[in-house]
């Protein structure tokens, strides 16, 4: 199939590159030029693990191509599908303007009846008021639009795209239906379900899936406070609760709160939409304001790890991202942990494998470090904040001999603490009772008992009884 897809952001690009890897001939467009030059040379604007290699590889098969310009929109395009941002705006409600923009576009371009892909993250309904701009603007035209809402993670989207667990197509009619399963339908030959249901229902999918993700993880991390409050290891509890296949053991994760574009913004605009309506989802509600206040209370627990006060301490923090394998800085939990550690008196320095060009955009006064080792120079206080793999290989010792204090705080619980404790460090975790090193016991004889086993018993009486020392004195 021959495809235009509309944004070369990170949807898009995964999408593109992907659906490229599958056989089919994509066009991305953009209306960034820059972005577009920088594509067409090759260098891939995000980072996202295997994408730079898949897109590279279907260019060079002569299926994956640029252009910052929408051509013509005849019989030999198949499908469009758009792929724009919709950020949240003010109120929680996902902006819409792109992908009506989008609409519009393909409404002027269209010389032949057209299938438009929303496969960018909108709220409820959105699918008919862009059916319905199409039609009005080119009453001349047939426009079908489909929900296809995708379900990368960062980190993993390329895998997510090829092995996913479902693949949800929301549409009307059975022409439209049947051409999202010719487009996917590698996929479908080796299982993956693909479930067809109405566009609206389809455009809830998405949001309330991330939203009770979310919610796994809200829980989890008040667990992990109880767990601390009464000596337990949340780890534990987890692995207990997520044995249960009712539950299952994906997001039971303890840690500093979630962060990134899907699960903040997807959360807002389910509420947003929700309130629109007269519907209250109170759960929604309070997993939101339990999130925010978890990424603040960060700051608190190093300042409790540190003994109480930051005031002029130096503190590390390795990681920024809001998870590895991902350059996404957006609501990342690092942000507000530093802003926290800041406002407390702290100087922070910090590291990440991916992220700091991002960082540098976000944040002020703090110190940027070339690699982990050097994050933990002259710091106080080291916090890991986002769990990349090469942080597992840290070596304690050194840190040890870097560092001018002895604590670290692990927000994700990752850390081989056990290893930390030998090397003299206290380690703080989430949701598990802190360990510190143990002090050493002296084996040295105490003056007074030497004297006790050097004298000989006094009239008789054993070394160090009551008789003995009363004869001492008398004497």
């Amino acid at each position: 199939m021959r495809l235009i897809i509309i944004g070369s952001g990170y949807v898009g690009l995964v999408s593109g590159a992907c659906l490229a890897e599958l056989g089919h001939h994509v066009l991305c467009v953009d209306n960034d030029p820059a972005k577009i030059e920088q594509l067409q040379a090759g260098q891939i604007p995000i980072y996202e693990p295997q994408l730079t290699e898949t897109i590279t590889r279907n260019v060079a098969r002569g299926r994956l191509g640029f252009t910052s310009r929408l051509p013509a929109l005849g019989r030999e395009i198949h499908a469009v599908m758009a792929a724009v941002g919709t950020p949240p705006q003010a109120n929680g409600s996902a902006d819409l303007s792109a992908i009506f923009a989008v609409a519009q576009e393909i409404a002027e371009k269209a010389t032949h009846p057209q299938m438009l892909i929303i496969k960018s993250t909108v709220p409820v309904g959105t699918g008919d008021r862009v059916q319905a701009l199409l039609q009005r603007a080119r009453p001349d035209m047939r426009f079908s639009v489909i929900s296809n809402p995708e379900f990368l993670r960062e980190g993993s989207a390329i895998e997510d795209f090829m092995a996913p667990d479902r693949i949800i197509v929301g549409a009307g009619d059975e022409t439209a239906r049947n051409t999202l399963r010719a487009l996917y339908a590698p996929l479908e030959q080796l299982g993956t379900p693909v479930v067809c249901m109405g566009r609206r229902e389809a455009e809830l999918v998405k949001c309330a899936a991330n939203a009770f993700l979310a919610t796994k993880i809200a829980f989890i991390n008040e667990c992990a406070d109880l767990c601390e409050a009464v000596g337990a290891d949340v780890g534990e509890v987890a692995h207990g609760i997520g044995l249960d296949s009712r539950i299952g053991e994906a997001f039971l994760q303890a840690g500093p709160g979630y962060g990134g574009s899907c699960f903040p913004k997807d959360t807002s605009a389910l509420l947003a939409i929700a309130q629109e309506h007269g519907v209250n989802l109170r759960l929604v509600e309070t997993v939101i304001g339990a999130n925010e206040a978890r990424k603040r209370a960060m700051g608190r627990r190093v300042t409790r790890a540190a003994g109480g006060s930051l005031n002029g301490r130096v503190v590390g923090v390795l990681g920024l991202t809001f998870k590895p394998n991902t350059d996404d800085m957006r609501d990342s939990p690092s942000l507000a942990l530093i802003e926290t550690l800041q406002r407390a008196g702290a100087k922070v320095q910090v590291f990440d494998p991916q992220g700091m060009a991002g960082a540098r955009f976000r944040l002020r006064t703090v110190r940027f470090t070339d690699d982990a080792y050097a994050c933990a120079e002259g710091a106080d206080c080291l916090v890991l904040s986002t769990h990349w793999p090469e942080f597992a290989d840290l070596d304690p010792n050194r840190l040890a001999g870097q560092m001018r204090g002895k604590v670290i705080v692990d927000l994700r619980n990752f850390l081989k603490a056990q290893a930390f404790v030998e090397a003299g460090f206290s380690v703080h975790a989430v949701g598990r009772p802190a360990e510190h090193p143990r002090r050493k016991q002296s084996t040295e004889v105490r003056p007074a008992q030497k004297w006790r086993q050097r004298e000989p018993a006094l009239n008789g009486a054993a070394p160090g009884s009551a008789a003995a020392l009363h004869s001492g004195i008398a004497g």
